[in-house]
């Protein structure tokens, strides 16, 4: 019980770290940056470019951004749910990042205009080809990658 207590206490606070950073940067985001003139950082390599997105991913399906909203906060009660059933270390690290990433678009989503559970999440990191993304978008793709590796791995998520 003691190890699954570990597990439990790393997971979440690893939630609540990445939904802080995410939260207090889109803060300084919205503050600080002005969508027309982007701060270059690494010349065109790295900008910061503000960014309100009501859409997924590349800004795919502008519209259903209720949508997102409910899978949103079903995929959250899903981690809650099983969060106390991983023992596994690398497994509570990928459920901490899913869940903080989410957390803070979700926050977004709900909170931010134009409207309750139709807002707009603030998109800030812009890199050449790619579309503009902040904090949280940056710890679900790094979820997602660890979790390809355990599974490759063969590492549960109740074991190991």
């Amino acid at each position: 019980m003691r190890q699954l207590s570990t597990h439990w206490k790393r997971l979440y606070t690893i939630a609540w770290a990445v939904w802080l950073l995410d939260f207090a940067t889109k803060s300084w985001a919205l503050n600080k940056l002005d969508s027309r003139n982007p701060v270059k950082l690494l010349g065109n390599f790295l900008q910061l470019t503000l960014l309100k997105n009501s859409g997924a991913a590349f800004s795919l399906a502008e519209s259903a951004t209720i949508i997102f909203t409910f899978f949103a906060i079903f995929v959250v009660a899903a981690i809650a749910y099983y969060s106390i059933k991983i023992t596994s270390f690398g497994w509570s690290i990928v459920l901490g990042l899913a869940l903080g990433g989410i957390l803070g678009n979700l926050t977004d989503r709900i909170f931010r205009s134009p409207g309750f559970f139709t807002g707009h999440v603030i998109d800030w990191i812009e890199l050449p080809n790619w579309p503009v993304f902040n904090l949280a978008d940056s710890a679900i793709v790094v979820a997602a990658s660890i979790a390809v590796i355990l599974s490759i791995r063969n590492i549960s998520p109740m074991g190991a």
